[in-house]
């Protein structure tokens, strides 16, 4: 039998496994609502911890790291290789910051007694702890979605300087770009879930 080689068969396949990403932080986004629902008072005053700042600056970098990969994917199609590197070396400097800003928030509130089980959120309403439980998982498994994607494109641009990723055989790169921009938006939903809940 001949290998599935045709641009839709590997555009299908990935959309499929994007389909799996979907439910998985869909789910979370479920229970967050059932908790929500539950504990409205606790969860705004969760959110108000949370810097609003690093919010907005993460939510623009992914944005701007967006827009470098698909013009990398537009670059590559025009056969133009300088301006591929240079869009994928932009995402990879976006999501390197966003990581790194992530680290920042994180050692903060784990410096002020602020992650599930401390004593200062034992101590407070219950609704606070579950908050900061669904909000270092849901943004511990992005930031884990954030490596894998760099690292895909990382390995995109390799391909691209060696000229393995061509215009005429770009479905890595798009594929790459594809789980990016879902990572991307999956940040779009987590940013008003944790940090603009008023």
């Amino acid at each position: 039998m001949k290998p599935q080689t045709d641009r839709t068969g590997n555009k299908m396949g990935m959309w499929l496994f994007l389909y799996t990403e979907i439910i998985l932080f869909g789910g979370l986004f479920v229970l967050y609502a059932v908790y929500f629902d539950r504990y409205t008072e606790d969860f705004i005053a969760g959110a108000k911890e949370l810097d609003r700042v690093f919010g907005v600056v993460n939510t623009i970098i992914l944005l701007v790291s967006s827009f470098f990969v698909a013009a990398s994917i537009t670059a590559v199609r025009k056969a133009h290789d300088r301006i591929a590197l240079a869009g994928l070396w932009g995402a990879l400097a976006c999501g390197a910051v966003f990581l790194v800003n992530k680290y920042i928030e994180w050692g903060h509130k784990i410096e002020h007694g602020i992650y599930p089980g401390s004593e200062k959120l034992l101590d407070s309403a219950g609704g606070q702890n579950l908050f900061f439980g669904l909000y270092y998982v849901i943004t511990g498994l992005h930031g884990i979605h954030i490596i894998i994607g760099m690292t895909l494109l990382g390995v995109s641009l390799v391909l691209v300087h060696r000229q393995k990723i061509t215009a005429q055989k770009d479905a890595l790169l798009e594929n790459c770009g594809l789980y990016w921009h879902l990572v991307d938006l999956v940040w779009i939903f987590i940013f008003p879930l944790f940090y603009l809940v008023v």
